[in-house]
Formats: C-alpha cells, sequence, structure tokens
C-alpha cells in the first residue's frame, strides 16, 4: 500500500515539474514576447543620448552630457530633470495599440496622407548608445526617426510611422503632449545648482579696474577667507549668501542681441560656487531695462549669462544679496574677534602700560576643562622670591572668558594699516595686551586693544612681536573687564571656617578711646554667654564672622591708614574674632583681627587685616555693615513726635 502511495506522488511531482519548465515557462515568454511586440521602440529606448523633436520651423533638441541633459536648441540651457524623465518614460513604455502595414494601404486606396504622415507635423529623432562607452567598439550610434501624424477619428489616439516606415501604430496621445513642451517648460528653473551642504567655495569677482578677487573656503563646519585677506569668515552670513544664489531666476531670455555689452565680454560681477567635482559661474553684465513683468521696486534686473554658455538672459537680483556679494570682504566676515573656547582656557596673561603683569591660571581640573574649576592670581616675587599666588573670583573669570568669547567687532577698520593709523588707534602703546593659553599645546590665542583720542577701542590679533593685519572697532565696555590689579580679580571669600571649628570669642574696642565696645564669650551651640546689648545685632555679626566675604577689595596690601571720605584717617576700631577648632591634634585656638573705619554713607566701611592670609583692604558686605552699626551705635529710634503745645487760654 505504501509502495502505491510513493509511486503516485512521485508520478505527481515529475508532472508537476513538468507543467513548469514547459507549459508555464512558454506561457511567460509569449507574454514577454507579445509585450515586446507592442512596444514601438526596442533596445535603443534604453540608452537614449539626444532628442529633437522638428516641427514646422519650430527645432527643440535635448543632449545628454555626462549624467545631465541640455537643452541645446534653440538655447543652450540645462534641462529641467522632471520634464526630460517625462519623455524618457514616455518612450521608453511606447506601445500600440493596434498597427498596420503601410504596405496594405494601397489595397484600400489610401496613402500616408490620409494619416498625416506624408507630411508630419512631429518628427521625433533619437540617438542612442554613446560613442565613447567600451560597449560599442565601432564608436557608433544609433539614430532612430519616428514620425507623428494626425489623431484617430475618436480624437483619444494618434498615427505614428514606425522608424523603418513599414508599420502604422495607433497610440496614446500622451506621447505628443509630452512632446509638446516648449523650451520654457524643458529649461531648468534655478541658476545655481550647487546646494549649501555641498558648497565648498564661493568666489566673486569685480569689475576692472579694481578686479578685487574674493574667495571663501569651507573647512568642515567652518568658513574662512583665503583672498584678498586671511581671516575668519560668517558661517551663517556665507550660507545665507548661498540660499540667496540657489533662490535666483531667469527673468527673461534675451532672443536679440542688446545694444549693451555682452557679460561675458565686460562682467561686472563673476560669483561662482564651487560643488563635489562641479563648478557653476553666474556673469553679470549691464543694468537692463525694466519691461512689462518688472521685477519689484528696489530690486536691479541685469543682463548675465553662465560660463560656457551663450545664451543671453535677464536676472533680478535682491539688493540685499547684491549689497552683501559687493561688499563680502565685510559683509561676509565673522564679527566675532576671537576663535576660542572657553573651557579650553588654563591660563589668561594681561598686560597694561605701567603696571606688573597679571597672570590667572585654572587649578587642576583645567587640563580636563571641567566647569567650576578654581583659579588663582600669580604674582611676581621681588628679587629672589618666588611667585606669590592668592585664590582668584571663579565667577569672575568665567564671566570674563566669555565676554571675550563674544566680542564682536562693530567696524573693520583696516586689513593693511598704515604706521599713520596704527599711532591714532594706540598701539603703539597698546592699553591692554591680552593671552589666553590652551590646553592641549594649542597655539595662544593673543590680541591687544588700543584706543584713539576719543576713548574709542580697537582690537588688533597678535602680540606686540607678532601682530596681526586686521584692526577691528570693539565695545569700549571690553576695557572695564580686564583690569590688571589683582585686588580686581581676587576671590571675595576671605575666609570659612572649617567643619568643626566655632567662634568661641568677640571683642570689639575703639582706637579713639581704647573703650571696649563689645566682648563677650559664645558657647558651642553659638549662644551668647552673657547678656550683651543688641544681642541680635551680635548674632548677626557672629553669623557673618563665620563665612567673611569682602564686598569689593580697595588695596592689595594691608596699610596703618586708609582714605575715607577723600581724608586719610586711622582705624576707628579693631574686631577680634577668637575661632576654636577641635580635633585629633587637640584643641587649636587662633584669632583673627581685623580694623575698621568708621562707616560711610549708607554702604561703604572698610576693613583690614594684616594677617598673612589676608593682607588687604576692603570694603565689607551690607549685612555685616548694618550688624555693626547697631553694636557701636544702637539702633536709632526717632521717637514720637513732639506733642504740640496746648493753645492760649483767651
Amino acid at each position: 500500500m505504501r509502495t502505491k502511495v510513493t509511486l503516485v506522488l512521485l508520478f505527481m511531482n515529475v508532472a508537476l515539474f513538468f507543467y513548469i519548465f514547459q507549459v508555464e515557462r512558454r506561457q511567460q515568454t509569449d507574454r514577454a514576447y507579445q509585450v515586446t511586440r507592442a512596444n514601438v521602440l526596442g533596445a535603443e529606448a534604453a540608452d537614449i543620448r539626444s532628442i529633437e523633436v522638428t516641427g514646422g520651423t519650430h527645432v527643440l533638441s535635448l543632449a545628454k552630457r555626462g549624467d545631465t541633459w541640455f537643452v541645446t536648441s534653440p538655447l543652450e540651457w540645462p534641462a529641467n530633470p522632471n520634464a526630460v524623465n517625462r519623455i524618457l518614460t514616455e518612450l521608453q513604455f511606447l506601445r500600440h495599440e493596434t498597427s498596420f502595414n503601410v504596405a496594405d494601404l494601397a489595397k484600400s486606396g489610401q496613402s500616408l496622407a490620409d494619416y498625416g504622415l506624408e507630411k508630419p507635423s512631429l518628427t521625433l529623432t533619437i540617438t542612442s548608445g554613446d560613442p565613447s562607452s567600451p560597449s560599442r567598439a565601432d564608436g557608433t550610434t544609433q539614430v532612430t526617426k519616428l514620425q507623428i501624424g494626425d489623431l484617430t477619428k475618436d480624437g483619444l489616439r494618434l498615427y505614428l510611422l514606425s522608424p523603418d516606415r513599414e508599420r502604422i501604430h495607433v497610440v496614446s496621445q500622451s506621447l505628443a503632449r509630452s512632446l509638446a513642451l516648449t523650451f520654457d517648460d524643458l529649461r531648468a528653473d534655478a541658476l545655481f545648482t550647487i546646494q549649501v551642504f555641498e558648497a565648498r567655495s564661493l568666489n566673486l569677482q569685480t569689475a576692472a579696474p579694481a578686479s578685487l578677487r574674493i574667495r571663501l573656503r569651507r573647512d568642515g563646519n567652518r568658513w574662512s577667507f583665503e583672498t584678498p585677506i586671511v581671516a575668519r569668515a560668517s558661517k551663517n552670513a556665507a550660507e545665507l549668501a548661498i540660499n540667496g544664489l540657489n533662490a535666483l531666476r531667469v527673468a527673461s531670455f534675451i532672443s536679440s542681441n542688446p545694444r549693451a555689452t555682452l557679460p561675458g565680454e565686460k562682467p561686472s560681477l563673476r560669483i561662482s560656487l564651487e560643488g563635489n567635482n562641479r563648478r557653476e559661474t553666474l556673469i553679470l553684465g549691464d543694468p537692463a531695462p525694466a519691461g512689462g513683468d518688472a521685477p519689484s521696486a528696489g530690486n536691479p534686473l541685469f543682463y548675465a549669462q553662465l560660463e560656457g554658455r551663450s545664451a543671453l538672459f535677464t536676472v533680478s537680483i535682491p539688493k540685499s544679496l547684491l549689497d552683501t556679494l559687493r561688499s563680502a570682504q565685510v559683509s561676509l566676515r565673522e564679527t566675532r574677534v576671537l576663535d576660542f573656547d572657553p573651557a579650553a582656557v588654563n591660563a589668561i596673561t594681561l598686560t597694561a602700560p605701567n603696571q606688573p603683569e597679571l597672570a590667572l591660571q585654572r587649578l587642576e581640573t583645567a587640563a580636563a576643562g571641567a566647569d567650576g574649576s578654581a583659579w588663582q592670581i600669580v604674582r611676581r616675587g621681588e628679587g629672589a622670591a618666588g611667585p606669590q599666588t592668592k585664590p582668584a573670583d571663579r565667577g569672575r573669570v568665567q564671566r570674563l572668558l566669555d565676554q571675550l568669547a563674544r566680542l564682536t567687532a562693530s567696524d573693520f577698520k583696516s586689513d593693511a594699516p598704515s604706521a599713520a593709523d596704527l599711532e591714532t588707534w594706540g598701539f603703539n602703546r597698546p592699553e591692554r595686551e591680552v593671552s589666553l593659553a590652551l590646553v592641549g599645546g594649542a597655539a595662544p590665542v593673543a590680541f591687544q586693544l588700543g584706543t584713539d583720542s576719543s576713548r574709542n577701542v580697537y582690537a588688533r590679533l597678535g602680540t606686540s612681536a607678532n601682530p596681526g593685519p586686521s584692526i577691528y572697532a570693539v565695545d569700549p565696555a571690553v576695557l572695564t573687564e580686564l583690569p590688571v590689579a589683582s585686588k580686581d580679580w581676587r576671590d571675595r571669600l576671605l575666609r570659612e571656617l572649617p567643619a568643626g571649628a566655632k567662634l568661641t570669642a568677640l571683642k570689639l574696642v575703639d582706637l579713639s578711646n581704647n573703650q571696649t565696645v563689645l566682648d563677650t564669650a559664645i558657647d558651642a551651640a553659638g549662644k551668647l554667654v552673657a547678656a550683651v546689648p543688641h544681642p541680635d545685632a551680635v548674632g548677626a555679626l557672629v553669623a557673618h564672622l563665620q563665612t567673611l566675604r569682602a564686598k569689593a577689595f580697595v588695596l592689595d596690601q594691608f596699610a596703618e591708614k586708609v582714605t575715607v571720605a577723600g581724608e586719610e584717617r586711622p582705624w576707628r576700631y579693631r574686631l577680634d574674632a577668637t575661632a576654636t577648632l577641635v580635633g585629633g591634634a587637640g584643641e587649636q585656638t587662633s584669632v583673627t583681627t581685623l580694623f575698621l573705619s568708621v562707616r560711610v554713607g549708607g554702604d561703604l566701611q572698610l576693613a583690614g587685616s594684616p594677617a598673612a592670609d589676608f593682607n588687604t583692604v576692603f570694603s565689607i558686605e551690607q549685612p555685616l555693615l548694618d550688624a555693626l552699626w547697631t553694636v557701636t551705635e544702637g539702633p536709632h529710634d526717632p521717637g514720637a513726635p513732639p506733642v504740640p503745645p496746648a493753645p492760649a487760654a483767651k
């Protein structure tokens, strides 16, 4: 039983394979043959290199050069890829609905003239094959000619004479519609096809006699000038200009030669874009008169040509774009004076006339460029003494770096200044010289700031030994951000008691009469041991002395006398704050002494300390100032208003 089933299944499989390889395959071949027979064109439609449509005196020609199609007649111009693809698709899939032999026409008393094919309304000539292609060893091309006649009686189809003139095909009317396109339908719309993402350079050349050549080159994500100067270009401005060029369109083509000189012979401006192995150049000539379809007011019209093509046309260029291109050396310039990453700066050096050099250095985490890394002030020691360091105000330094990174030019003064210019702008003796050292061994960023007689400020990249050629006008406020006195950069936090340390005693003495104003002990909980006048003010005093901050530094070193209200005076008060630290080494006690001036106005009181870790004169912050005022002077209560006198008896 099983043997019979096996034999039946085997027979069925053999029959199935026979059907697939014989019957089905033959049917597929027949269908393919029928489709092929229905196609008007054969293999020549797969590699069309040129197309010519002739109708009466009208001739429209297309040619493929490389991978790009061009209109070659009536004018030479890049073709619209979409319009050309429509024609190619129509030809490749051109099929007849029926066909009949030309030789049979005489039997029915007809001729080619009855179908409009004796003198066809349209003649289509196709050239196929590339003579330079290695597939054609003889270097020949195949020319195929199709003639299009009248519409069928139903008006839905048309007659077409085969290339060998032996058959008449009835084909869809869509072929005639695709071939009825005009030059304006077939030509490309844009003058420039190199988009921003592809652009590698932008080249401009002005008219003679100046003939100024300007070249901008893109390197990665940055644009820079190569001629006539070497400078950074604005990425946004350059890309906006290229987008503006891509938006240019032909206003009209000029068929007759105008009275103006051809742009190629006497250009007023040459504009070139370079992309990936291709270049496009627009040549502007003389201004063109505005016609009936004139562009919007304010946008000038020019005669123009594309390099390598004879077609003459007019183009309307927005005035803003034209101004940008004509002044590209300035309008496309990067307005940011300095090019650096603030996080990559690990040292700042400031120099001013008749003042010692000031250096600021980033500590430890600077190598990693971490935010919040500490800075220090470095001062050269006198004689054999080594350099002295002090903590720098981290926020102040970071603000400087951010402002320098955003420093912009309000005007480009000169790229080739004379000696007189340099003297006028103050570069014979710069107000500031700044150098920014960068991590990773990169070349430092250095620049100078000069001022003229009107206190305008100018920037120049480079140092005195190696100055750059360009001079920029900048915001005068930049000088106020570059003081060279170390007191302006010092960290405002003078002292913060470590964990485990507490203030244990306060003593305030009036030095004018050696009277003790305040003398109190403080317990471990921060409470006053004994009753004192104004305990709230004393408590505030204790809290602010735990973390002592300067409002601003007045002198880099302590002085026995200070200038208060325009008069040099000795210190008025002495404040001794005793702190105790309990740790592994036992109990350690230290006394911090502050000398205080009298209060001047509502917000100024000076303090100073000769201690080595302070050694400065500074103004104290408002909360500490108010607490001291209450302790030394007491609250000033105006009291109740006076009682008016009783009226006299009559």
